[in-house]
């Protein structure tokens, strides 16, 4: 039985994995499609979307199933409970991904006030956060969860300068107000999903530890 039970729990962690390469993908396609001004990739990203929904589903199903038919000890309940916690925090991200999607086929034909610089970093950033919080998951490593949390220092700053950078626009000219705001929503979805992999991390410390991280 213990055999079986660690072998879906195995089967498991795929499915987080194959979930946090969808959300991946979603996160820095929807930049793309921001920087490129590429519809197609707006349409790429509402898949991903429908393919993340499905993915928590199917992960949901998978852990109330071994909560119920197999006899898992505390520290498998607290895996369970955690993968359970962490696709919340997933089909958050996808849902972020799309609004910044929405938005970039809003602005597909303007001219953009200013070069886009630290908005495909603070993608860069995220996606990283969300990969090695998966990969803290599976590999049970607390130092790489612990690690993640500290980056979502790096997004907020990112965040910070691209709100002043803008705020410069608007007082050089008012004009520039509408587009700003619609760029500075994007970054506040990019920092939101930073958030949202800070709480994966911390989901992780805690079925390692637990104990949830505190700040």
């Amino acid at each position: 039985m213990r055999n079986k039970f660690d072998t879906e729990l195995e089967n498991l962690n795929l499915e987080l994995i194959k979930m946090g390469s969808l959300i991946e993908n979603s996160i820095e396609t929807s930049a793309r499609a921001l920087i490129n001004q590429d519809l197609e990739l707006v349409q790429k990203v509402n898949e991903f979307e429908v393919e993340i929904d499905e993915m928590e589903k199917t992960i949901e199903s998978h852990c109330l199933k071994l909560l119920l038919q197999q006899q898992p000890v505390a520290s498998d309940l607290r895996l369970i409970s955690t993968a359970l916690k962490m696709i919340t925090d997933m089909e958050r991200i996808g849902d972020n991904a799309e609004d910044i999607a929405e938005i970039a086929r809003y602005l597909v034909n303007q001219k953009y006030i200013k070069d886009l610089v630290h908005i495909p970093q603070m993608a860069d950033a995220t996606i990283s956060m969300v990969k090695r919080a998966i990969d803290a998951y599976v590999s049970k490593d607390k130092e790489l969860a612990l690690q993640v949390c500290k980056d979502d220092d790096i997004v907020d700053d990112l965040f910070q300068l691209v709100k002043k950078e803008l705020i410069e626009k608007i007082q050089e000219n008012t004009e520039n107000g509408e587009q700003a705001i619609d760029l500075l929503m994007v970054a506040k979805y990019l920092e939101r999903i930073g958030d949202h992999a800070e709480n994966l991390a911390e989901w992780v410390i805690f079925s390692i530890t637990g104990q949830h991280k505190t700040k």
